[in-house]
């Protein structure tokens, strides 16, 4: 095996930083620059609903994930991260989320390094500050715990043969050491180590494997980088089924192998719907696709870059209809578009990936099902303001309670945002509408976006300014009236409105 990165001596001395938004990089400032006497704290972007979440004063360029699996999913793996980045202030501490795990060892460019905890944060300290502007790369051995963390969503999912990983929307620190923020995205490399009987697939694109006695190392690498909450391991006794998507595209498919019969007339649909996504949208973004079926229990689907994880059973229960799980492939499709390639900068932008994922999940029931856009909409509108007044508008979601970061996943940033967008295609008619989602996924390929550019380009496509129309749709407390449907109605909400429930979490 060879690493991905060049040595420390060889790296490029200059590197633009990521863009951030004024308000990141005014915490970044204001945070950084703490005195090594001062108590190790918990740190954070800024983030309106994860105000810990995220480290300011560096920008990860790559991850290097290592992990070997004891063959039990009960147990904890033994793992090594390695994180190369930026420093964009000079900072006498490092912090790194991670919160379920023991740290053995910490180095900072090949040196050891003090460390303590502090909240969900790692909190080093290197034997030298570094300077802003320089490179550093920081080894971490520790562990990595597959058992659920009493009170939190997410990590790693214990299923009925191994594990795989559900990260959204804050869980990747309960795996591996991270800046744990999908404003930070970043290459990955990521090695899994588990008994021969064992099968381990992860985004990307396999670059290696190697037999060593009774154990084999299996090598994955991105060629586009990706948020941590996108990360993905699967290890189990499973068959990776292979088969070509347009243009020759690789797709490959993790499946139980006793279910390979079972499930192929599912995947072998997915040519299709990435040929129906281009169509809409244009060239799908990533090197490799396909689906992880899991034999565990979540409630939700999750787009996972390049290998989208599904439950096993929504595709052998009878109960689902075939064109409702064909709709849900699709939505989880349509995020390697929306929310995988162009990601939020924020988790309040997430509405940016659920609206557009539901919209072409429902595009598509409505050309190869026959089952209305316009009454899904319709619906939609009828419960919009009940569902502004338990979750919030589509753009400012109310924040997650303690412990149920996934209760940010509402119906109005579902089927709430997707009427939105609905909205915007009545505003300036169809064709523009098209183009603007086009331009949109092709201009913003492989980076962080906010809300705010979204409407700036709408407002170019349309010739005219749309501030205030997307105002009133992404943030108002109340509906909008619908353009062309002046007779739809929404329902107020209770008094003292309930959460709405979230139901199958299979926009996510």
């Amino acid at each position: 095996m060879s690493h991905t990165l060049r040595n420390r001596a060889s790296r490029p001395r200059t590197r633009a930083p990521r863009r951030l938004t004024a308000a990141l990089l005014a915490s970044a400032v204001s945070v950084c620059l703490v005195a090594a006497s001062a108590p190790p704290a918990p740190l954070g972007v800024g983030d309106r609903l994860f105000p810990y979440l995220g480290n300011p004063g560096y920008n990860v360029a790559s991850y290097d994930l290592s992990f070997t699996y004891p063959g039990r999913n009960d147990k904890p793996l033994q793992a090594v991260t390695t994180i190369d980045a930026w420093t964009t202030a000079s900072l006498d501490r490092v912090n790194l989320d991670f919160a379920h795990g023991t740290v053995r060892s910490v180095e900072v460019d090949d040196q050891p390094a003090s460390f303590t905890a502090a909240g969900d944060d790692l909190v080093i300290t290197p034997e030298t500050p570094l300077p802003a502007g320089s490179w550093m790369r920081i080894t971490v051995r520790h562990t990595s715990d597959p058992r659920a963390v009493k009170g939190r969503d997410g990590g790693w999912v214990r299923t009925a043969d191994g594990l795989a990983m559900a990260n959204q929307a804050d869980a990747a620190h309960l795996v591996f050491p991270s800046n744990d923020h999908p404003s930070d995205k970043a290459m990955f490399t990521i090695r899994v180590t588990a008994p021969n009987a064992y099968t381990a697939v992860a985004n990307g694109i396999p670059t290696g494997v190697e037999r060593v006695g009774g154990a084999t190392t299996w090598t994955y690498r991105t060629l586009h980088p990706m948020a941590t909450e996108l990360a993905q391991v699967s290890i189990g006794r499973s068959s990776v089924l292979h088969r070509k998507g347009p243009h020759g595209l690789p797709v490959r498919d993790v499946v139980p192998t006793k279910d390979r019969a079972v499930l192929e007339p599912w995947l072998k649909k997915t040519p299709d719907q990435i040929a129906w996504m281009e169509s809409k949208v244009g060239p799908y973004p990533f090197e490799t696709y396909g689906l992880l079926m899991a034999q565990a229990s979540t409630g939700f689907e999750l787009e996972t870059q390049t290998l989208s994880l599904f439950e096993r059973n929504v595709f052998t229960d009878p109960a689902y209809p075939k064109w409702y799980v064909e709709s849900v492939m699709v939505h989880e499709l349509s995020h390697q578009w929306f929310g995988d390639s162009v990601t939020p900068r924020t988790w309040s932008d997430v509405w940016l990936n659920e609206g557009h994922a539901t919209w072409y999940e429902s595009l598509y029931a409505q050309e190869k099902a026959h089952k209305p856009m316009a009454a899904r909409m319709k619906a939609a509108y009828t419960a919009s303001d009940r569902w502004r007044a338990a979750g919030g508008p589509p753009a400012a979601p109310k924040r997650p309670d303690p412990g149920q970061k996934i209760g940010i996943f509402r119906p109005n940033i579902y089927d709430g945002a997707a009427l939105a967008l609905y909205a915007l295609r009545q505003e300036i008619g169809r064709e523009r509408f098209e183009r603007l989602e086009r331009i949109w996924v092709q201009t913003h390929r492989d980076r962080t976006v906010t809300t705010a550019e979204f409407v700036r380009l709408a407002s170019n496509v349309a010739g005219r300014d749309l501030t205030g129309f997307f105002r009133a749709w992404l943030y108002g407390k109340k509906t909008p009236p619908m353009p062309g449907h002046p007779d739809w109605k929404s329902t107020a909400p209770a008094a003292a409105p309930a959460p709405a429930p979230t139901g199958r979490h299979s926009a996510r």
